[in-house]
């Protein structure tokens, strides 16, 4: 259930509040997060440590990735 997903955001001001929104919402199953920024690109990249199932985890990256501009990577640890 131990799970890694990083998270690139391009256009960091137009897509940051929407995926701040749905971190948000799913925090109970966040146990850690790191967040970068580059102020020259307007890129961002966060990284989370995330405890869910699978289920769980398809409704979370859909979310995410249904957003234009954000790219999204996953990593099932166990």
């Amino acid at each position: 259930m131990m799970k890694i997903v990083g998270i690139s955001i391009d256009k960091r001001t137009d897509s940051a509040l929407k995926v701040q929104e749905i971190l948000t919402r799913y925090g109970d199953n966040i146990i850690g997060r790191f967040g970068i920024h580059d102020p020259e690109d307007e890129r961002g990249l966060i990284t989370l440590n995330m405890k869910a199932d699978e289920r769980y985890m398809e409704e979370f990256l859909g979310e995410l990735m249904s957003l234009e501009g954000v790219r999204v990577k996953y990593m099932d640890m166990d």
